[in-house]
C-alpha cells in the first residue's frame, strides 16, 4: 500500500490516465450518469490516492478554498475501485484527506456534495447536512460541511 498526494502538474501521464479512467468508470459508467467529468478543477486541486501493488485503489480530490466554493475547501470525487472495496479504504482516505486540509491548508471547514445514500458515512466524520436534497446529474445529493472544533 502506498499513499500519494500530488499536484496536477506532478502526475505522470500514466497516473493521470488511471485516475481519470477510474473516475469515469465509476461516476459515468457504473452510476449510469453521463456528465462532464472533466470540469477544469483538476489543474488547481491536489490528487490524493492509494495504490495497492501498483494499482489505483482509492482516490479523492482536494480543492482549495475559493476553487469550488468561495468560503470552503472541498473534497470531491471520492472513490474506491470496485476490486478494492470492503477493505476500509474509503474511510482511510477520507480521514487522511480531512487531516491534510486541516493541518496543511489550515482550513477549519470543508464542504462536500454528497450522494444522499452516503449521508451516514460522511456524517461519521462529523459532516453535517447544510442543504435540502437536490438532483445533481440525476442523482440525489446534499451539501455537507465539516467544522473543526
Amino acid at each position: 500500500m502506498d499513499w500519494h498526494i500530488k499536484k496536477f502538474q506532478e502526475l505522470t501521464n500514466d497516473e493521470l490516465y488511471e485516475i481519470l479512467k477510474a473516475r469515469t468508470d465509476i461516476f459515468v459508467v457504473e452510476q449510469d450518469c453521463p456528465y462532464p467529468e472533466l470540469d477544469n478543477q483538476d489543474q488547481e486541486s491536489l490528487h490524493f490516492y492509494l495504490t495497492v501493488d501498483g494499482e489505483l485503489a482509492a482516490y479523492i480530490r482536494l480543492l482549495p478554498k475559493g476553487l469550488k466554493y468561495e468560503n470552503y475547501a472541498a473534497i470531491g470525487r471520492v472513490l474506491v475501485v470496485k476490486k478494492f472495496r470492503s477493505n476500509g479504504y474509503a474511510r482511510q482516505i477520507m480521514e487522511k484527506g480531512i487531516r491534510y486540509v486541516h493541518e496543511q491548508w489550515h482550513e477549519n471547514e470543508i464542504k462536500i456534495q454528497a450522494q444522499v445514500y452516503l449521508k451516514k458515512f460522511y456524517g461519521s466524520f462529523g459532516f453535517e447536512q447544510v442543504s435540502k436534497e437536490y438532483l445533481e446529474d440525476g442523482i440525489p445529493h446534499i451539501d455537507m460541511v465539516l467544522k473543526r472544533n
